[in-house]
């Protein structure tokens, strides 16, 4: 197969300037997307629900910054903080199919949590008697936000005497049911492996980072240009290559998520996701140093150490269960592999295809890694600046 040389350029500088508006005009390539954390608890006797709301997604809606100097400070919320909780109020909804409990206002504040600042309230749920029904359960639905980005999600934990459980509310999912007992372990294990797939999925800086490891599996390293490197003749060397990164990332990022899961070592997200990102833009220059590259194995190894933190990061903010720790860490580690394991299922059979055209040389794996450059880089610098 032939191709222009200066048309796959043309094309792939066109496609790059399009990435770059797209970055540079969206904080959401700094991150996978979007997360409320919702808290149903037990407070002197009462029933509690607290939701916490990045002030950045509340922006996108009431467009708090007044004086428009790019920050949301703590007055322009404060000033509008009826509407806000009007606002919340129609978004949460706690009750059984017929009847809603009323949300009684506690309190507003301010928090800050590792990504930015949080409009964090809290309400008592006040059911009526006899709710729920005979033959009913409590619900809890959440709709602010999805209408607006459908990668939103609201992070649920029951911290009630009676039941330790969490769940994740999305577009699709808006309403769960409140379980009355602490779930099995077979329902622990399901859910978290749903988590973790679904995790894996969504973060983008992982997903890319994975792939940059893996472009260059169906080509025969050699002493030039990677775009001279030829086509792998053999699927077994290749299909080995991409087993060691896999292996190398999956056994990295399975020790540092249960290190950080168990308090023994916890390191600020802060620091983590900065790191996260620079590890996608070394993963992706490192496809460019040719005969010169370090082996991508060792790569996915030390870096997968810092990805597991991020994981873990996620995984403390939905709430494990004290009592089934081990179920749920194991249920949502199998998921990540799931997870990333079905990315590979797509891509690599799609590389192997590829691997004998200028197309891929020269699209895929240059522009591909130049452009993953480029995303890392405003990533870096976006979580650096918080």
């Amino acid at each position: 197969m032939t191709m222009n040389p200066s048309s796959l350029w043309s094309g792939f500088w066109r496609g790059l300037l399009v990435l770059l508006v797209c970055v540079g005009g969206s904080g959401a390539w700094a991150h996978s997307s979007s997360n409320s954390y919702l808290l149903l608890s037990e407070r002197d006797g009462a029933t509690v629900l607290r939701a916490d709301v990045h002030l950045r997604d509340i922006d996108v809606v009431f467009d708090l910054d007044a004086d428009r100097d790019g920050q949301v400070v703590w007055a322009e919320v404060d000033g509008r903080s009826a509407e806000l909780l009007t606002w919340l109020a129609q978004g949460l909804r706690v009750g059984s199919e017929a009847t809603a409990c009323a949300l009684a206002p506690i309190d507003t504040q301010a928090s800050e949590r590792a990504d930015g600042i949080y409009l964090s309230t809290e309400w008592r749920v006040n059911c009526p008697p006899g709710v729920p029904e005979s033959g009913q359960s409590l619900a809890l639905s959440y709709t602010l936000l999805f209408d607006r980005d459908n990668l939103h999600r609201a992070l649920l934990r029951i911290d009630l005497p009676q039941v330790q459980s969490s769940a994740i509310l999305s577009p699709e999912r808006p309403q769960v049911a409140l379980p009355t007992v602490n779930p099995s372990a077979a329902e622990v294990l399901g859910r978290y492996i749903v988590e973790g797939v679904w995790h894996i999925w969504i973060g983008i800086d992982h997903i890319l980072f994975l792939l940059s490891l893996l472009v260059l599996a169906p080509l025969v390293p050699a002493r030039r240009w990677v775009t001279h490197w030829q086509a792998e003749a053999k699927l077994r060397p290749a299909f080995m290559d991409v087993l060691a990164v896999v292996t190398a990332f999956t056994v990295a990022h399975s020790i540092t998520l249960s290190l950080s899961v168990l308090q023994w070592v916890e390191p600020p997200a802060s620091f983590i996701e900065p790191v996260i990102a620079v590890s996608v833009v070394l993963a992706a220059l490192n496809n460019l140093l040719g005969w010169f590259s370090v082996r991508r194995w060792r790569l996915a190894f030390v870096f997968g150490l810092i990805h597991g933190f991020g994981f873990a990061n996620v995984l403390l903010d939905l709430g494990l269960p004290a009592t089934q720790l081990a179920i749920a860490l194991g249920g949502f580690n199998l998921g990540v592999e799931l997870g990333q394991l079905a990315i590979v299922a797509v891509f690599f059979p799609l590389a192997w295809w590829l691997r004998h055209t200028a197309f891929y040389r020269c699209l895929v794996v240059v522009g591909g890694s130049l452009t993953i450059v480029v995303v890392g880089s405003v990533w870096t610098v976006q979580r650096v600046l918080g």
